[in-house]
């Protein structure tokens, strides 16, 4: 390791769907969390780890800062809040298609509490004209004063190695936290469990998104190199059941295959998904089932 190596854990933070999801996979030059139009998307803190010879850049993905609804809902606040307390820095991405609303507000309040440099990260450059990011700058300037402001596009990449250096100056020397080729401290079955609700999230309405879980039940490989995975998919009603499973089996079939599609590249290797969908009430109010698939407050 060089000498004079700097490391440090820097959270991504704004309102659902601002990009958050985007920029991380940019970073790390692979899609290691999932994307969706959907608010909400990202429920537990992802962390993916960006390594250069200088330095070592671990990212939580946070879930969006939202007035949680639901049990889940509270949890997901409460990771995105704890991660503000652990980290070198703090990204608050917004999105410059959109005006500064209630939902920034909001997160703003929440950032006054903290210690850390925050960073006011302004997506989805490549949409607007230049000159309209002056008065946004402005507006958000009067609510915070931020440690640095970057335009950038996390969808095509913009501006985010410039991004990534200014976020090296903050940075303490320290350890090489994961070896160099790590890029996520997520086990392979969370995230071909977060590849498939992407999918599911891609391909239902409105009123699945939100009630659906994944738990991969089942990982082994085979003699012959292919990856067998067994995955249930937990919905609350019978109805939704309907709707995932789709007519004759069809849509999860077609969710399945997209999915073994990413899954594949993930593990680089051939696999043998199996999907089955089962009912459980009203999952993310009970706090069992919340623990048994993975959110804790820890």
């Amino acid at each position: 390791m060089k000498q004079g190596f700097k490391s440090g854990f820097v959270a991504i933070v704004g309102r659902p769907n601002v990009g958050k999801s985007t920029l991380m996979n940019q970073v790390i030059g692979q899609k290691i969390a999932i994307m969706s139009d959907k608010p909400q998307t990202t429920r537990n803190k992802i962390h993916g780890v960006y390594t250069t010879e200088d330095m070592q850049i671990v990212f939580l993905d946070t879930p969006g800062i939202h007035k949680p609804f639901s049990k889940l809902g509270d949890f997901m606040v409460k990771a995105a809040q704890s991660a503000l307390e652990e980290v070198e820095a703090v990204l608050f991405l917004t999105d410059v298609t959109e005006e500064l609303g209630g939902g920034d507000r909001y997160i703003i309040e929440r950032l006054k509490n903290v210690d850390t440099p925050v960073f006011l990260v302004l997506n989805k450059i490549d949409k607007v004209h230049p000159e309209a990011l002056l008065p946004l700058i402005e507006q958000y300037r009067k609510l915070y004063d931020f440690t640095e402001i970057v335009p950038v596009s996390a969808l095509h990449g913009n501006n985010v190695n410039a991004l990534l250096e200014q976020v090296g100056k903050y940075l303490p020397e320290g350890p090489m936290y994961y070896p160099a080729d790590q890029v996520t401290d997520h086990p392979e079955q969370f995230v071909c469990a977060e590849l498939i609700r992407e999918k599911i999230l891609l391909k239902t309405r409105e009123e699945v998104p939100h009630s659906i879980a994944v738990e991969i039940e089942s990982m082994s490989v085979g003699e012959n190199g292919v990856v067998n995975i067994g995955a249930v998919i937990y919905v609350e009603r019978d109805s939704q059941k309907g709707i995932i499973i789709g007519k004759s089996g069809s849509l999860l079939k077609e969710i399945g295959q997209l999915a073994r599609f990413d899954i594949e590249r993930l593990l680089g290797s051939k696999t043998f998904l199996e999907l089955w969908v089962k009912v459980k009430k009203d999952w993310r109010n009970r706090e069992s089932v919340l623990k048994s698939l993975g959110f804790r407050n820890d």
